[in-house]
């Protein structure tokens, strides 16, 4: 009944080794993806516990919540716990690494020292060998003895009577069986040879001899293995020695990035945490990210780059305007530029231009960094919006691969630096491309792209970042160069009804000059501008007749009027369409003349 009870347990253990086999699933993909990933989720999910099941599922709830990486906190003091402690353990890791200098590049090892070592070793056997044969070749022979002696024995055992033979067996076992274990062929042979006494000892000799034979070949092979020891023993002082000269200054080694010194203030602690996060708190891994950023930078040779000419061929392509609405700076990308054949070849033709081009690149990169404060309160990171109008297609092949690299360059040495990557003027099929492209990235990456058509790209651009901050191209009112206007001047957004009129009015009491601008986004609405005196019976003067403004027309109405007498301007949009429209626009009022 026992053995009946054990069999049951024996079935559980199977059970209990299925799910660690599936405790590494892929991550789950976007909406889009999730319907043609069903079929291999749902085979999976029957076998797994159900608090698996719901662990997957809370991570998204909580990213899809967050709008933007505000909210996490760079004060040491307010972080949680067990976020606190790694960034403590990540700093004892860093300390004890700048102490022993293993941030810089570690040398190859010298093959000159082996390989003299080996020359050393095989020009000084012979003198080994000679000194330590003597002592070898005089400890086999108790060895020898002893086993003849234990030869002997079983033949006088015989003798004894069989009250006896119990007694010595039960005591034998204990003092002869490790003899056996060291040399158990010799014990077996003997009895074979007792009934003939003569021929057993000459035997016993014979076996003697060959066995001083094996020995002293033992000995040659083994005095060629205690050689190497002899000579390292002389040569360990030296290395010591050699070790420790460097030793006396014991000084931490200076490591910077991005021009603040590590462990030197606060500031450390944002960019030890942008490590930390980039790697789940895994401290370990975290520490091997710095340290292999700090040795990349320094075979890069960033420090250097900066102050390198690399030209303003590019200031089109990549270009750093304005701030969002949490004052971090933004950078775009326009590679629809490319489609410019003279820029292409000027900067794909070949390796070199390539080369440079990525240089660039980083030299981008690494001022825009330098112009954040680090510190824990402070403008830690910035935002990227990828222009993908007119873009060139995946045949220009060394446009593409230049990027993948410089990609790869900032996923492995830049980490948390984008706060929001928006991708604007996107096209139906390269949404659905990246969309499946995104299953690769972790919940927390993936929280951080945000994807809009052409029709969507200004009211996508305007939720991170304000109108007067946009560029004009890209909906805005921010304009390149000299104008009236300045970031400073905030715009009002509006929205009309379908079928509504909107006047926009401004009164004056006194001489002036009213400056303004607006446009509606995707306009199909008509425009116009008159002034109201005051006094009565005066005319109404026509400033702007209303006209049709279409989307083709001037992205912005910039207009301006000269108050010359007590009245009002009045600017009305009209519009007829069957669509709600977003008007946006701002007023400066300049001083009497």
């Amino acid at each position: 009944m026992a053995a009946e009870t054990k069999k049951p347990k024996e079935v559980v253990v199977p059970e209990a080794e299925k799910p660690v086999e599936k405790e590494t699933p892929p991550l789950p993909p976007p909406a889009a993806v999730a319907e043609a990933e069903k079929p291999v989720v749902e085979s999976a999910e029957p076998e797994k516990p159900v608090e698996e099941s719901t662990t997957e599922v809370e991570p998204e709830k909580q990213i899809a919540q967050q709008d933007s990486f505000k909210e996490e906190t760079n004060v040491a003091s307010e972080l949680p716990e067990a976020q606190r402690k790694a960034l403590e353990d990540l700093k004892k890791l860093i300390q004890e690494s700048l102490e022993k200098h293993e941030f810089s590049t570690p040398p190859p090892p010298p093959p000159a020292k082996v390989v003299e070592e080996k020359k050393e070793e095989e020009q000084t056997p012979a003198a080994a060998s000679t000194e330590e044969k003597p002592a070898e070749e005089v400890a086999p022979a108790p060895a020898v003895e002893e086993a003849s002696k234990t030869e002997e024995a079983p033949a006088t055992a015989p003798t004894t009577t069989t009250t006896e033979e119990p007694a010595k067996k039960e005591e034998t076992p204990k003092t002869e069986e490790p003899k056996k274990t060291e040399e158990p062929k010799k014990t077996e042979e003997v009895p074979v040879s007792v009934s003939a006494p003569d021929a057993a000892k000459k035997e016993e000799e014979e076996k003697t001899v060959e066995d001083i034979k094996e020995t002293i070949v033992v000995e040659v092979a083994t005095t060629a293995a205690p050689e190497p020891t002899a000579v390292p023993v002389e040569e360990a002082p030296k290395e010591e020695a050699e070790t420790a000269a460097p030793e006396p200054p014991k000084e931490p080694e200076e490591v910077s990035i991005w021009g603040i010194p590590l462990l030197a203030d606060e500031r450390t602690d944002v960019i030890l945490l942008k490590f930390l996060r980039a790697r789940d708190f895994r401290v370990k891994d975290a520490f091997t990210m710095i340290r292999n950023t700090v040795r990349w930078r320094k075979e890069f040779e960033v420090d250097t780059l900066l102050d390198e000419d690399l030209g303003s061929d590019y200031e089109k392509v990549v270009f750093t305007h304005g701030v969002d609405k949490h004052d971090r700076p933004v950078c775009y990308n326009v590679f629809g530029e490319f489609q410019n054949k003279e820029l292409y070849q000027s900067t794909f033709s070949d390796a070199e231009k390539r080369k440079k081009f990525l240089r660039w690149l980083i030299q981008f990169l690494e001022k825009t960094i330098r112009t954040l404060d680090f510190s824990p309160q402070g403008v830690n990171s910035f935002v990227l919006v990828n222009d993908l109008k007119n873009s060139p297609g995946y045949g220009k092949r060394d446009l593409y691969k230049v990027i993948d690299k410089f990609l790869q360059i900032l996923h492995d040495n830049y980490p948390e630096f984008a706060a929001k990557q928006l991708c604007i003027n996107v096209s139906w099929w390269y949404l659905a491309y990246n969309w499946i492209y995104l299953t690769v990235f972790t919940p927390r990456s993936k929280s951080k792209f945000v994807f809009a058509s052409p029709s969507k790209t200004p009211e996508t651009l305007f939720k991170y970042i304000a109108p007067e901050q946009v560029p004009v191209q890209f909906g805005g009112h921010s304009k390149f160069g000299e104008h009236e206007f300045s970031p400073a001047d905030s715009v009002t957004e509006v929205t009309i009804k379908p079928g509504t009129k909107h006047p926009i009015e401004f009164a004056f009491t006194e001489e002036t000059e009213l400056v303004w601008e607006l446009r509606v986004i995707g306009w199909d609405v008509t425009y116009g501008a008159e002034f109201l005196p005051a006094k009565e019976g005066g005319y109404t003067l026509n400033i702007t007749k209303p006209k049709k403004v279409t989307a083709t027309d001037e992205p912005v109405i910039c207009d301006t009027f000269k108050v010359t007498e007590p009245g009002k301007v009045v600017i009305t949009i009209d519009n007829q369409s069957s669509k709600k429209k977003k008007l946006l626009y701002r007023s400066k009022v300049k001083g009497s003349q």
